[in-house]
């Protein structure tokens, strides 16, 4: 077999496979970043392997102990007072109205604020028409007088010949019915003419008691009503507090005993316990006690304001303790009572009385030892550490001892 012989390269394509490929350029962050890596390694696996470790080996802390100073109650003589509010209102109100239907108001004589006196006029009816009709009827009353004068003296005449026969039965009953008609015509006319009397009394509105007019809604030219209100008046011009007593506290309040309000005008106003409602609002749970006011033309309370006030009672021995002791935490007063495991307890208290630096409490043990102050910072089951407060030295401590 013949085989074909390998044809020669040119010499140009020799050269070109043989040529050399030109080397690429190497960035230097990436150099940089490779170095960096390799050299983090070795530290990196002792630090994972620590974390890995640590909640093993690291126990549990415990909250630290606040440090507290405790106080125990002191007993003390304290005036005890209950803190009420309330409105201002009338004692009594009366109202004063038309008792005549269809006439016209000619004439108004007082207005609000006026202080007026039993039977004191205070308006006035047309009664022109009144006075018409009552003349009419004194007329026939007149008429119903005369005939039964003329009435009276038939029967008498028909008496005196009764027994002599001149007169029938009959005409002496006509004569004697006669002369009780009459005496009931008499009778009819003044009732009439009292009825019309009194219609006319009615035009002149007076004052039934003593008191301030408090309201006034009668006007000049109005036509009147029957049962219509022209005036409200105060009667006496005495006004009451109606404090609203929680019913818890009822109990401690009598009629007599004394209540101090503050009026508007920065002025104190001392009034009396009249009398205690015998019910409970059923949504509030409040009493009503109603108290006395003093009222005069310079008085500061009007019906109607809504005023604060307190009623006091006798000292009597009580518990006391720092105003920083005694918090208040969702509407209650409470303090941090200290338990003997050295663990706060939250503990309701009620205020008595609030004294300069002290509050007179109930609910507390003589013996209680209380957070003196700091105690808003605490929670209930805290445990606090227990120090002493700090005591100033004297200046006979201070002075240094001389030397031997």
């Amino acid at each position: 077999m013949h085989l074909p012989q390998p044809q020669p390269v040119p010499d140009e394509q020799h050269q070109i496979d043989t040529m050399p490929l030109p080397a690429r350029p190497v960035r230097p962050a990436l150099v940089t970043a490779a170095l960096a890596a390799l050299m983090a390694l070795p530290c990196s696996l002792p630090l994972a392997q620590a974390q890995t470790s640590a909640p093993a080996s690291a126990p549990a802390s415990a909250k630290a102990a606040l440090s507290v100073e405790v106080v125990s109650p002191v007993s003390a003589q304290v005036p005890v007072t209950l803190q009420a509010n309330g409105n201002i209102a009338a004692w009594q109100e009366a109202s004063i109205g038309a008792e005549i239907a269809g006439l016209r108001l000619v004439e108004v004589r007082v207005d609000v604020g006026d202080r007026v006196r039993k039977g004191q006029l205070l308006a006035v009816f047309n009664s022109e028409t009144i006075r018409a009709d009552l003349a009419q009827l004194e007329a026939a009353l007149a008429q119903a007088r005369a005939a039964q004068a003329d009435a009276v003296d038939n029967a008498e005449r028909t008496r005196a010949l009764r027994d002599t026969g001149a007169l029938s039965a009959q005409q002496i009953q006509q004569a004697l019915s006669a002369e009780t008609a009459a005496q009931a015509g008499v009778a009819a006319a003044q009732a009439a003419v009292q009825a019309q009397q009194l219609r006319l009394a009615q035009t002149r509105v007076v004052a039934p008691d003593d008191g301030v007019i408090s309201a006034r809604t009668a006007t000049v030219g109005a036509i009147g009503g029957a049962g219509v209100d022209l005036f409200k008046l105060i009667r006496g011009g005495r006004i009451e507090w109606r404090a609203e007593v929680p019913a818890a506290e009822l109990v401690r309040l009598k009629a007599g005993d004394k209540a101090q309000l503050t009026t508007p005008a920065g002025r104190s106003v001392t009034g009396k316990v009249r009398k205690i409602a015998p019910t409970v609002d059923a949504q509030s749970r409040n009493g009503l006690v109603l108290v006395d006011l003093p009222v005069g033309p310079e008085g500061d309370l009007k019906p109607g304001m809504f005023a604060r006030g307190e009623f006091s009672f006798d000292s009597r021995p009580s518990l006391t303790l720092p105003a920083s002791a005694v918090l208040l935490r969702d509407g209650r007063a409470v303090v941090m009572q200290v338990g003997a495991d050295q663990k706060v307890r939250q503990t309701v208290v009620r205020v008595l009385a609030r004294l300069d630096q002290r509050v007179a409490v109930e609910g507390l043990d003589a013996s209680a030892r209380v957070v003196r102050q700091g105690g808003a910072f605490l929670s209930d089951g805290d445990t606090v550490r227990i120090v002493t407060a700090p005591t100033l030295p004297t200046k006979a401590a201070a002075v240094a001892a001389p030397k031997s």
